[in-house]
């Protein structure tokens, strides 16, 4: 039979690293959480711009962690030229020489670190250059290696699993930065190389086998799990709403949220102007930290948000990037989640208004409708007059308000930490060909 206590898993670090917060990091950070909750060793894979004796690595290490560094395009080059045969990992020391307690929300309680220089700066310059992963290795390997993210390294001595959360840059390819070509080969890369290709959604793993030629079986959808931080399950309503109230004079549920990064696949620029012709009374709250470089979200904020170049004075709060236990209080005391987006392989911020009693406008389209389930509110993304519409239908319509709350229990229950592992357990018995 399966025993989770005999294996090691591994993950990489590839998001955890970045300055601020992704929906990947939050999946790096549950997943690592489920597979300690499992019984399983956990090791983790870094690629800071460490190269430093062992006695100087962990501070080197953490001094860092969740910075943003830049690199030439020439160093790279040099860097994969001396790694054309593979990279040695080098294992960072553990111990209580440095202070940790800052990294909780980005750092999992890892048994083991390792990192490489630059390591998937290099690995990318390797594949375009070469064509091939950069194969990383270590003594006592995992035997198991869970990639979050498509990235073209693969793991000597370990059983190779990478999670494609979604194929927007192929689906909606004017809506991402990416070299289409490239990110193609990278995909097509992590079939192969893959003992088994993880997704978060069966919209996603429908797009993985209607795009690609892959076997059925070696795509397995596990949905994610995003729990609330201890101290936002264990804390009073009231108290977070008192907290809210007193950082950004806010009354609890007067107020539309939304959060995520400054994306164009969030729609932000509809959601303004929805929000702007429903003339709601209720602000709306905007919590945008990272941008991802395009300038329609970023134009649409500006000063104050924009609208065709008007300036909506004092309706509209736009909010930095904030740990994610604020932003958690801040989803429990809104009136609804707004959520449009034009496509998305999970949609973590619809799962995380659910399971804290708040109801969410969220698309019909892509993986939205099986997250939200009874408990959202469906709208066409494109249309700004149905998005406007069920923001006047929340404002509007207490009845349907309290329908969709009731809902939420219920449906944020497919998504449990305790069904979670469930599905990682059946993803990674059948990844060792162990029976369940």
């Amino acid at each position: 039979m399966f025993n989770p206590t005999e294996i090691r898993i591994g993950i990489d670090g590839y998001n955890l690293a970045m300055p601020k917060g992704t929906g990947v990091a939050n999946y790096g950070m549950n997943l690592a959480r489920a597979i300690k909750a499992s019984g399983h060793m956990l090791d983790g894979v870094f690629g800071l711009n460490v190269d430093t004796p062992d006695d100087e690595r962990e501070v080197a290490f953490f001094n860092l962690l969740g910075r943003d560094v830049k690199f030439r395009r020439g160093h790279m080059i040099r860097r994969a030229a001396q790694t054309a045969f593979g990279a040695k990992l080098q294992e960072v020391p553990l111990t209580d020489r440095v202070e940790k307690q800052v990294f909780a929300d980005r750092m999992p309680d890892f048994d083991r670190v390792f990192n490489a220089s630059l390591l998937f700066n290099v690995a990318r310059t390797h594949f375009q250059l070469t064509g091939s992963f950069l194969t990383v290795s270590t003594p006592n390997p995992p035997q198991i290696m869970h990639w979050t993210y498509p990235v073209p390294v693969r793991m000597a001595g370990a059983r190779n699993i990478y999670t494609l959360h979604d194929l927007v840059p192929l689906r909606m390819p004017y809506l991402t930065l990416d070299h289409k070509d490239v990110y193609r080969k990278i995909i097509l890369g992590c079939i192969k190389a893959s003992d088994r290709i993880c997704t978060v959604s069966e919209a996603s793993r429908r797009d993985i086998l209607e795009t690609f030629d892959v076997p059925e079986e070696k795509v397995i959808n596990t949905y994610q799990s995003s729990p609330p931080p201890a101290e936002v399950i264990d804390s009073d309503p009231s108290e977070d709403a008192r907290m809210i109230e007193g950082l950004f004079s806010l009354e609890p549920k007067s107020y539309f949220l939304f959060f995520g990064a400054l994306d164009p696949k969030k729609n932000l620029p509809r959601i303004i102007e929805a929000y702007l012709t429903s003339h709601s009374q209720s602000p709306l709250v905007i919590v945008a930290g990272r941008d991802w470089g395009l300038s329609g979200e970023r134009d649409a904020l500006g000063s104050g948000a924009r609208v065709y170049g008007h300036q909506a004075k004092g309706r509209i709060l736009h909010l930095d990037y904030m740990p994610r236990a604020l932003l958690c209080r801040m989803i429990r005391n809104a009136k609804a989640v707004i959520f449009p987006s034009l496509y998305e392989g999970f949609g973590l911020p619809v799962l995380e208004a659910i399971q804290l009693g708040t109801p969410v406008i969220t698309s019909d389209v892509s993986s939205l409708p099986e997250v939200a389930g009874d408990a959202g509110l469906l709208v066409d993304p494109y249309d700004v007059r149905s998005i406007a519409a069920a923001i006047e239908r929340i404002d509007g319509d207490a009845e349907l308000v309290e329908k969709l709350r009731e809902a939420g229990p219920a449906q944020a229950a497919i998504f449990s930490e305790q069904q979670y592992r469930q599905r990682l357990r059946h993803l990674y018995a059948t990844t060792l060909g162990i029976q369940e």
